[in-house]
């Protein structure tokens, strides 16, 4: 439960940790910023480390004159790339060993080969919007593995997708990251990046599974 209690801790105040992690640990931040979303974006079971808030973070920090905005665009596009990469391939070598006895509890074929045939059709745009979700941004690479979608299709969605999620939030970031009510309130903007997102995310599934209801 600490630890539980400590982790919660850091993502909703990612600001003032990482701010003072570069105090003590200066040009050690980029290993840290890595780490950070290497693991969420590329290990299935750590969904809920703070992406979206750590990159608007990362970007006010570069304003401020704390880190290197190239540096730390560069290092946060390489952790993403190689995350979601990373993700693809255990999802690519997962799926064949879970699903090869057709027969068993865990493979069902027509799930199989219409999660196979959504992706080689909707797969791309999938990669790229799932990046500014909570928790469906750790799924969607490794799900896109198991449903053996193309390889290349994979990765050039994912360099797209990666590009505009570390630009876009990282560059919002050092536009309004130090802007005095946006720091008086840092709290309630990352409360509202984990949530809006998810709220949006559970809704278009509900639609989703709505439309298909009636369709049926």
């Amino acid at each position: 439960m600490e630890l539980l209690a400590l982790l919660i801790d850091f993502v909703l105040h990612v600001d003032r940790h990482i701010a003072a992690f570069v105090g003590a640990y200066g040009p050690w931040v980029y290993a840290l910023l890595f780490a950070i979303v290497f693991v969420e974006t590329g290990l299935v079971v750590m969904p809920f480390l703070p992406g979206d808030s750590l990159l608007f973070i990362a970007g006010a920090l570069c304003a401020a004159g704390a880190m290197n905005f190239s540096v730390t665009v560069g290092v946060l596009l390489a952790a993403a790339w190689l995350g979601n990469q990373t993700n693809y391939c255990i999802g690519r070598w997962v799926g064949p060993r879970v699903f090869q006895w057709e027969d068993s509890r865990l493979f069902n074929r027509k799930a199989f080969d219409s999660a196979h045939a959504f992706y080689e059709k909707y797969g791309g745009i999938t990669i790229i919007v799932a990046r500014f979700l909570p928790f469906l941004r750790t799924f969607a690479p490794f799900v896109a593995g198991v449903a053996a979608m193309s390889h290349r299709k994979f990765t050039a969605f994912d360099l797209f997708g990666g590009a505009f999620w570390i630009l876009s939030l990282t560059s919002l970031g050092y536009a309004f990251g130090n802007v005095p009510v946006v720091k008086e309130n840092m709290e309630k903007v990352i409360w509202a990046m984990i949530l809006i997102p998810g709220v949006l995310a559970l809704l278009g599934a509900w639609r989703a599974k709505r439309r298909a209801a009636l369709a049926s």
